[in-house]
């Protein structure tokens, strides 16, 4: 995962040479932009991305939204720490979703409400 503000003119130490846009006739891109509502980009596997319902549905390729071709999702109602505690969700998920004996993820009491919220508009 990669972060950096959308303010922000230089690119963040180790984001992805892998463009997240793509044409309709080519192979979508392995990667996928969430931005939140604060402007944070973080820079995301499609594969733990689209643990999310609500993600899943504006990346298919079927569907007519714009993210689909670009690859580029804003979430205006998550700011950027709940985002942030989300994509390590998504990615917790993914390491573990074949194993039986899950470790508890750590999650800070201040963030578990909003945390609740950003889990029933993702549908996850």
């Amino acid at each position: 995962m990669t972060v950096r503000s959308t303010t922000d003119s230089t690119p963040a130490a180790g984001i992805d040479s892998a463009s997240s846009s793509t044409s309709p006739m080519t192979t979508p891109s392995p990667f996928v932009t969430l931005i939140s509502s604060d402007g944070f980009e973080f820079h995301v596997r499609r594969s733990a991305a689209c643990v999310s319902g609500t993600i899943r549905r504006m990346l298919n390729t079927r569907s007519n939204f714009s993210e689909s071709v670009t690859g580029v999702c804003h979430l205006e109602n998550l700011n950027a720490m709940v985002l942030e505690k989300v994509v390590e969700y998504l990615y917790y998920n993914e390491k573990h979703k074949e194993s039986r004996d899950v470790p508890d993820m750590e999650i800070p009491s201040e963030l578990c409400l909003e945390l609740l919220m950003a889990a029933e508009y993702l549908d996850t």
